[in-house]
């Protein structure tokens, strides 16, 4: 049956796969070397230059492979070389560090193999150490794209699809090389044998070229939309995204019919601190407090800076659990705050909180009357003499009510559009 199916794989020509596989390999590299220029994707310069660096070995082995120099067993090197690198770009689209020895160790493996006598021209070790090799590195491939939890998307587990099969592939000469008789596996693994693995080999690579870059188009777009989400200064989410994720909590309520809190903050005497000691110190105190905050808060809790010295937190609970995050905020900075820039500051932070049930006709227009309430709450923190937190009652259930914004509050609102018919102070 072996000796039928290398009969029907011979058909396939090998000359032909190594320069199909080699020109499209190289081709694919120069490609995803231009968009990881155009897109200052690191992982996609590393991926390309492994498919140049691959095809130019497929290239190397196609015209050494009949001959017993040393070229025959650089190629092979070089090979695994690409293999290492590819891994290494899965690593860098995850943001994870390159593993130098690990990227050189399946090249110094076979080189040592090689000289020691280990791997030879025409032995089946050879096959199978070189097989293993690149099986392993098409695995790890693999398990770097699996520790990515934030891609729930089904083309990621195509992405990790992809490189196992590829890596369950390449352990077929394995066992095969083991168990035939040695002269007869030899001659089918490398001749129909190995044309199959060429052609599947291509396809992987092409497969793979796709993929990442769908990967890294991901990972623009999740660039660009941080971004727009994130206040530039501080690093923490700005007023759109504070609203964008604040509709999605109190949907998430409903379903419960548990409340909502809200919590907003000024930093007390801002403006004199400006006047006093510049704006850069300024800047370190707003970022001094981001920190502080993003630090107290729970997981579940939505950060984000309105704008100026103003900064606002939603959460799922009741006015009691918004009272306790404000307290440990509120501490956390007045501690922090004594000294900002090697400068005494003792600054100190205003709160106003309250709450509500959510109900189940609820509108997005809701949320701007959660933070009229708190805002009130603030100026009454404010009035009584500031580092302190008030509340305003919490609702027993959130009412579609018109708009009533304090002062400070209404250009919020205005660049949310939303129409604001009343002013309390």
């Amino acid at each position: 049956m072996f000796a039928s199916i290398a009969e029907m794989t011979l058909t396939l020509d090998a000359t032909t796969l190594v320069i199909v596989a080699t020109g499209v390999t190289t081709l694919l590299g120069l490609f995803l070397l231009f968009v990881s220029k155009r897109d200052s994707v690191r992982a996609l310069a590393w991926w390309g230059a492994a498919y140049v660096i691959g095809g130019f070995s497929v290239a190397m082995w196609g015209v050494n492979a009949a001959s017993e120099s040393m070229l025959a067993g650089i190629s092979n090197a070089l090979l695994f070389v690409a293999c290492g690198m590819i891994w290494n770009a899965a690593r860098l689209f995850h943001g994870r560090d390159i593993q130098w020895t690990a990227l050189f160790a399946g090249a110094a493996i076979w080189i040592v193999a090689s000289k020691l006598g280990i791997v030879t021209e025409a032995s089946s070790e050879r096959i199978m150490l070189s097989a293993l090799i690149v099986a392993v590195y098409t695995f790890l491939t693999a398990r770097e794209l699996w520790r990515e939890r934030r891609k729930i998307l089904m083309r990621r587990w195509i992405a990790i699809f992809v490189p196992i099969l590829h890596g369950a592939i390449f352990f077929i000469p394995i066992p095969l090389a083991a168990w035939m008789p040695a002269e007869q596996g030899l001659v089918m693994l490398a001749s129909g044998w190995m044309a199959i693995f060429a052609a599947e080999a291509l396809l992987y690579c092409i497969a793979m070229a796709f993929i990442v870059l769908v990967l890294a188009q991901d990972r623009v777009v999740h660039v660009h939309k941080t971004a727009a989400e994130t206040d530039l200064l501080t690093g923490v989410f700005n007023r759109r995204a504070f609203l964008e994720g604040a509709h999605k909590l109190m949907t998430a309520q409903v379903k419960r019919r548990e409340p909502v809190g809200v919590l907003l903050f000024d930093l007390d005497r801002f403006k004199s601190v400006n006047d006093r000691f510049g704006h850069a110190v300024g800047d370190a105190v707003l970022r001094l407090f981001a920190q502080t905050a993003s630090a107290a808060i729970r997981t579940t809790d939505i950060f984000a800076r309105f704008g100026g010295e103003e900064f606002a937190i939603i959460l799922p609970g009741g006015i009691d659990e918004a009272m306790v995050v404000a307290e440990r905020v509120r501490f956390a900075f007045e501690v922090r705050g004594v000294e900002v820039s090697g400068i005494e500051m003792n600054a100190t932070v205003s709160v106003g909180a309250t709450s509500a049930v959510v109900p189940k006709n609820f509108e997005p227009r809701m949320i701007d009357n959660l933070l009229a309430r708190a805002d009130a709450a603030l100026y009454r923190a404010k009035e009584g003499g500031r580092n302190r937190i008030e509340f305003s009652d919490p609702l027993p259930e959130l009412a579609s009510l018109p708009v009533i914004a304090s002062p400070s509050l209404v250009p919020v609102l205005q660049d949310a559009g939303q129409e604001v018919v009343g002013q309390t102070v």
